[in-house]
């Protein structure tokens, strides 16, 4: 999949646990967990202590977590992967279909 993405403001967040890059992040610092609201999406990946920049507004390359269909609401899965909205906080929008669980799709992010 592509890995183009636009950020338009990306935070400094100190992880507070083990972040894998590209999952969505929360304003504590963790990986967001099912359903959960996040800050942004994480650039990298890092450990407890790091500083990592989080992409809060614009477009950010997310790691799915199950095949969804290009114009999907999203959220976070327990392990801060993209799927398609149930229940839990809308946190993207898919601007590319994801085939499968762990491909790289660029999405918009959603503020909440």
């Amino acid at each position: 999949m592509s890995q183009q993405n636009i950020p338009i403001l990306g935070l400094p967040v100190k992880a507070t646990a083990i972040v894998a890059a590209r999952r969505f992040v929360t304003v504590a610092g963790a990986q967001a967990g099912a359903g959960a609201n996040a800050l942004g999406v994480s650039r990298a990946s890092g450990v407890v202590g790091d500083m990592l920049t989080v992409d809060t507004l614009g477009t950010s390359i997310v790691e799915a977590g199950a095949a969804f269909a290009v114009g999907a609401a999203l959220q976070s899965d327990a392990e801060g992967k993209a799927i398609t909205k149930d229940a839990g906080a809308t946190l993207a929008r898919a601007l590319q279909a994801a085939a499968q669980a762990g491909d790289f799709v660029e999405v918009l992010n959603i503020p909440n």
